[in-house]
């Protein structure tokens, strides 16, 4: 009995060893053969990882992957019947020579062996886009997103890519329905480049004020100039309806739809600009450095204008805060007024024909001794106007 126990024993710490040893070259014979190998040199899927890594050294090198090599994993591979990158092998050689047939074959074979195999994954979509199957080259991609490490911010700009084909886009919104994460991702692919935007706002299944990219592709369609376009976008994917007022939110009382073309407010070291509960602009201006409190574009034809801004608190009389209107296109003022002089009429001023887009702002400008602003604006108006002021 005694000698049982002990060969039992004996038997449970030799499997405990081979299940150990194993494990560990499960955890590195994908990532580092070379540490894999001094745990169990002669293991196959030791052998095949040298081997791909073999591979992918002779890619990156533009090399011909040497013969000995492929040898050595499809001869290992008898030993290893169910591992995928025998396959993975075949394929990419399949598909050096032109047989396509062969090479889809192949890869599904790799995949069907290892689900969670990515270079089987990857290669089946490259196929089958390649190959004008969008369809499933998408689910493959699908698939990628959620197994790969870092999956979706890889993939994202390689999906970006197929934005620019129509035919693809309704295999893309069907594959943004269904990852929200890889569809956020990919549109601010696509949001880095202004040239994207009709792209853009065909593939968006979800559009709403608060989408992360919209900002972005706002800002590039503003800096190529391409002004109408950036309002047209923020309307459609915040959902604003700025009607015929020539300023949106002109009682601060609308926080929903985001800037440029709603108020941009400032909260910073200059000072705080924040919208009031029931409408209004309060503004706390520190007076020690000059900056913008709050800021909106807009797109006003050429002519003549006034801006008035009722003003009350400590500040109303104050010459550190004044509106401006600043010219985007030529990066010039236009026209600048002290708060205290605005008056009740407010201003006139003046939209040349080389100015297409503007910013009306509120900005404070520090003077030698600081003097401290708390005002509340109530609201500004911007209409037409044909008198002097």
């Amino acid at each position: 009995m005694a000698v049982r126990r002990i060969l039992v024993a004996v038997i449970a710490v030799l499997v405990a060893a081979q299940i150990v040893r194993q494990g560990m070259v499960d955890s590195f014979a994908a990532l580092r053969p070379e540490t894999a190998a001094a745990v169990w040199p002669g293991h196959p899927d030791v052998r095949i990882a040298q081997g791909m890594t073999s591979i992918a050294a002779a890619t990156r090198a533009r090399q011909p992957i040497p013969d000995a090599v492929l040898a050595g994993i499809a001869k290992t591979a008898a030993k290893a019947p169910l591992a995928p990158e025998p396959y993975l092998v075949r394929g990419i050689q399949a598909q050096l020579g032109g047989d396509v047939a062969s090479a889809l074959r192949a890869f599904a074979a790799a995949r069907s062996r290892d689900p969670q195999s990515l270079p089987a994954r990857y290669f089946l979509a490259d196929l089958y886009l390649r190959q004008g199957n969008a369809a499933a080259g998408l689910r493959e991609i699908a698939v990628l997103a959620r197994l790969a490490p870092n999956g979706v911010a890889s993939l994202a700009p390689y999906v970006a890519t197929f934005a620019s084909q129509r035919a693809t886009w309704p295999q893309l919104r069907a594959l943004f329905r269904a990852e929200p994460l890889l569809e956020q991702a990919t549109m601010q692919a696509l949001a880095a480049d202004a040239a994207n935007a009709e792209a853009v706002l065909a593939l968006s299944t979800r559009k709403s004020a608060g989408v992360i990219w919209l900002p972005q592709l706002i800002d590039n369609l503003v800096r190529v100039g391409r002004y109408a376009e950036a309002r047209r976008v923020w309307m459609a994917v915040s959902g604003a309806r700025p009607g015929t007022a020539l300023l949106f939110d002109p009682t601060f009382s609308d926080g929903t739809a985001p800037p440029p073309f709603n108020w941009s407010l400032t909260s910073s070291g200059v000072g705080l600009a924040e919208r009031q509960r029931g409408g209004g602009l309060h503004v706390i201006y520190h007076g020690r450095e000059d900056g913008v409190l709050a800021a909106q574009l807009t797109l006003l034809r050429p002519g003549r204008y006034r801006l008035a801004a009722p003003a009350s608190g400590s500040g109303a009389r104050s010459a550190g805060l004044r509106w401006r209107i600043w010219c985007v296109s030529t990066n010039s003022e236009i026209a600048l007024r002290a708060l205290k002089d605005m008056g009740a009429k407010g201003f006139v001023f003046d939209i040349a024909g080389n100015c297409p887009a503007q910013r009306v702002e509120l900005v404070g400008s520090a003077a030698d001794m600081p003097q401290p602003s708390d005002v509340i604006v109530r609201e500004v108006r911007l209409t037409r106007d044909g008198a002097d002021g």
